[in-house]
């Protein structure tokens, strides 16, 4: 009896759906022995291009080390740097690039906060782990929404909490803030206010800027103004940061100067920002004078020659590289844990490690758990002090 035309039409369907079935499995895995893509979505060039390069240094030498180390055996590591121009519509299409590369073990994404909240939906959807180098609130929270998004960088609330114990330490009652329009100018705005409220320090005025502003000037001299400053804050860029600086000091602006964390750049300070900047206070991470320190644990000694490897290569240390290198290090960690006996590794399995992390980095102690998706502990951060063109640590 001969097979009717339908019945065919099923068979074919039936033995051309096999193969797409098994593909759709292979997308969420890394090949057996194949490499490792991390994929990175940087600011390479615009507003951000500083931070986004320093980014892509550490990523490439961070890399490099594990690599050599042979942590993950005989499988290899390999970067796919692409350039999002600071531009969240740029940033959110190399997402969907990332996203849809079945080779693509996870993303790291640099430094822009809106980027990261724009690119937040896409990512859950396609569910491929990502840490995110940006420090606003949202790229994390809320974690129901962010299941595979995690965030390795200072914390707004721990930052501003860091600012307002140095001012009650100092006695002062009065506060200006300088921020920028963006998703975690708006953190620092909101937040900075609060922790000043609890403690009975009044923010006598408030000023914005964009984030791609190179004059800052105005916006400096309405805050330095007031006839009793008490303290200027700056929650913007290094590179807007040293600018306030500079128009303080032009003002003879007679209060202390605080950088809230993202204001870190680069360890020397040169050119204007090495005067301006004299005796500015900024909140960061140990690592990023940890030539000023004792190595009593492992953990510093690690951080000492990473500062060493970093400084040798490039010439100079850049404050935020110790995040991308904690990024690659913390995916690797997770590759390595959650490889099968057949050598291959899930995305979800890489996620659900991430999201159990517990590692002494390179910027200091890092936890996430189910519940808190922004890994870098309060006690990471310091007060650092610009003397003689760099940073120093605060006595």
């Amino acid at each position: 009896m001969r097979p009717t035309r339908s019945a065919l039409l099923t068979a074919l369907a039936s033995t051309l759906l096999v193969p797409m079935l098994a593909g759709c499995q292979f997308a969420d895995d890394t090949a057996a022995g194949g490499d490792i893509v991390i994929a990175a979505d940087l600011e390479l060039s615009g507003a951000a291009a500083a931070v986004g390069k320093g980014y892509q240094r550490a990523l490439e030498l961070k890399v490099e080390q594990i690599n050599e180390s042979g942590l993950l055996g005989g499988r290899t590591v390999r970067l796919d740097v692409r350039d999002n121009r600071s531009d969240p519509s740029e940033s959110l299409r190399n997402i969907g690039d990332f996203t849809s590369d079945s080779q693509v073990t996870a993303i790291i994404m640099g430094s822009c906060s809106d980027c990261a909240v724009g690119a937040a939906r896409t990512i859950n959807d396609k569910r491929v782990p990502t840490i995110s180098l940006a420090p606003a609130t949202a790229v994390a929270a809320p974690v129901a929404e962010r299941r595979y998004m995690f965030k390795l960088g200072p914390n707004a609330t721990d930052s501003a909490a860091t600012i307002a114990s140095e001012l009650r330490r100092l006695d002062i009652d009065e506060a200006s803030l300088l921020h920028t329009d963006d998703e975690y100018g708006q953190d620092g705005l909101r937040i900075m206010s609060a922790e000043l409220d609890k403690i009975g320090i009044d923010l006598v005025g408030t000023e914005q800027v964009r984030t791609t502003d190179t004059d800052v000037s105005q916006a400096v001299a309405a805050l330095a103004e007031e006839d009793e400053p008490g303290a200027l804050l700056i929650w913007t860029s290094a590179e807007q940061a040293a600018l306030a600086a500079d128009s303080a000091a032009q003002l003879d602006y007679p209060g202390p100067i605080f950088f809230d964390a993202a204001a870190a750049g680069d360890l020397f300070l040169t050119g204007g920002a090495a005067g301006g900047t004299e005796g500015v206070n900024l909140v960061f991470t140990q690592t990023m004078v940890i030539d000023d320190v004792i190595a009593t644990t492992p953990a510093k000694a690690a951080r000492k020659q990473w500062f060493r490897d970093y400084t040798a290569r490039f010439g100079s240390y850049y404050g935020f590289s110790s995040f991308a290198a904690d990024a690659v290090q913390l995916i690797a960690d997770a590759v390595a844990s959650a490889t099968g006996e057949d050598n291959s590794v899930s995305r979800e399995d890489i996620r659900d490690v991430l999201e159990t992390t517990q590692f002494d980095g390179l910027s200091g102690p890092i936890r996430m758990t189910p519940d808190n998706h922004s890994g870098l502990m309060p006690q990471a951060l310091t007060m650092l002090v610009s003397r003689g063109g760099r940073w120093r640590l605060a006595s």
